[in-house]
């Protein structure tokens, strides 16, 4: 018996033995291929980057040895140095470098990409590159001689010691003996030497980009916690017995605010709401009532959004935009002033379409850039000469005035036109001094949206 169970089980052992060595193989191989794989996307990304900065360093010193006044071959010098240093934030995210502080590199490149579009996509015969400019294009010319010597030297390491990237991934993932990686110890150069830069005057257009607003452009004193209670009660309006808590957020930090929570019988739901610490401005209001079935239109949901900022303290807000999703409405609201539509100061309301009772809105645009001496110029074209810049083709549906901010952080009065071309919605924005474009969107429609 034994041994007819030993025939048996024999062969079928060993065939079990021989199938998981076979698979155990197989495995192995498909591992050490994925690594293989890995391990030549690193490299050459790295040694692309190497590359695409050492171009970088040559572009800028081709841009800065033709004449100020060549216009035509600043503007290509100008587009090659965006594009290779797009090429090189690429290669950067190709990389490893997630564990690894290589930020302020990247910070460098991005600055250096938006510094050269912004001044390559602008009328150079009417905005030349100034003598600031200038001298930043000669302080990145040297800094990114540095910076591409020191990757070359990381990349003849690589190459005479036949150094692998998986092993950087592999140290940083496990901290053990990261301190000791050659290409580690040589990124970290590449960013300390960059943190070491003095900071270059990128203009308003770039520097607007990295500014973060702060409450700390806000006015007013510091206000309590008891105020807060009663700012709360009064947005709240479910009475004076209702209940309210108080949360300091980020104490002793710039971004320090109060949340309050507002609880009462009156109201099955909590009411919260987010106030300034500089000021007690409320930035946003949330009631978590549960919203049923819609019953109101879209065009109830505006008024009730008008009246309901009316009562919190935003009078005169218009709305420029409405979306439907499901059975809420999103609208967008703006203040306006002799007729003008205040783009910069804007909220956002959340209107239950059930009741049509809002829900909700953020302020915090409003907040932060709401001015009350904020001085807007008569449009020097008419709005026949504005309508002339339009495309013929440009279905013009409505227009207004609108003070807008354009994409060089510069606050400007325009024409508004809304219309159709190409069986898409537009709003153009056009300079109301000289009918320049500052601004297209495409208005891309929701259920139920509406362009106001």
């Amino acid at each position: 018996m034994y041994k007819r169970l030993s025939a048996i089980m024999f062969p079928l052992t060993a065939l079990l033995l021989v199938g998981a060595l076979v698979w155990g193989y197989q495995e192995n191989q498909e591992k050490n291929s994925i690594l293989i794989k890995a391990e030549n996307q690193y490299q050459r990304a790295f040694h692309d980057l190497s590359y695409h900065v050492e171009r970088l360093h040559g572009e800028l010193g081709n841009t800065l040895a033709v004449h100020s006044a060549s216009d035509g071959m600043h503007r290509k010098g100008l587009v090659n140095v965006w594009r290779l240093t797009s090429e090189a934030q690429n290669e950067i995210n190709q990389l490893p470098l997630t564990l690894l502080p290589f930020s302020k590199t990247e910070e460098f490149l991005s600055k250096i990409s938006n510094f050269s579009y912004k001044a390559a996509v602008r009328d150079f015969t009417k905005k030349p590159l100034t003598e600031a400019e200038l001298g930043n294009l000669k302080a990145l010319y040297k800094n990114s001689g540095e910076i591409s010597k020191d990757l070359q030297d990381v990349q003849n390491k690589v190459i005479s010691n036949k150094l692998r990237w998986m092993d950087v991934e592999t140290a940083l993932a496990t901290e053990e003996k990261a301190e000791d990686n050659t290409i580690i110890d040589g990124f970290k150069t590449v960013d300390k030497r960059v943190s070491a830069y003095p900071e270059l005057d990128w203009g308003p257009s770039v520097a607007s980009i990295y500014d973060k607003r702060s409450v700390k452009m806000l006015g007013g004193k510091p206000v309590t916690a008891e105020e807060i209670r009663a700012k709360a009660l009064k947005y709240a309006d479910l009475g004076s017995n209702a209940n309210v808590s108080i949360r300091e957020n980020g104490t002793g930090t710039e971004w320090a605010s109060f949340t309050a929570t507002v609880n009462s019988p009156q109201h099955k739901d909590p009411i919260s709401m987010d106030f300034t610490v500089k000021g007690g401005l409320l930035i946003s209001y949330n009631d978590n009532r549960e919203v049923g079935q819609p019953r109101v239109s879209m065009e109830q949901a505006v008024a009730a959004a008008g009246d309901f900022l009316d009562k919190k303290g935003f009078p005169g807000m218009t709305a420029v935009s409405a979306d439907r999703y499901d059975n809420l409405g999103n609208l967008t609201f703006v203040s306006s002033r002799n007729g003008v539509l205040i783009y910069p100061e804007k909220m956002t309301v959340r209107v239950g379409l059930d009741t049509g009772e809002p829900t909700g809105f953020q302020a915090s645009d409003y907040v932060h850039e709401h001015q009350e001496k904020r001085q807007i110029p008569k449009p020097e074209l008419t709005l026949a000469e504005a309508r002339k810049k339009l495309n013929p083709d440009f279905k013009e549906t409505y227009n207004r005035l609108a003070w807008i901010e354009n994409e060089d952080a510069v606050e400007l009065l325009t024409y508004e036109f809304g219309g159709r071309i190409n069986g898409s919605q537009y709003r153009i924005y056009l300079n109301a001094a000289d009918g320049h474009e500052e601004a297209v969107e495409e208005i891309r429609t929701s259920s139920g949206a509406q362009d106001k």
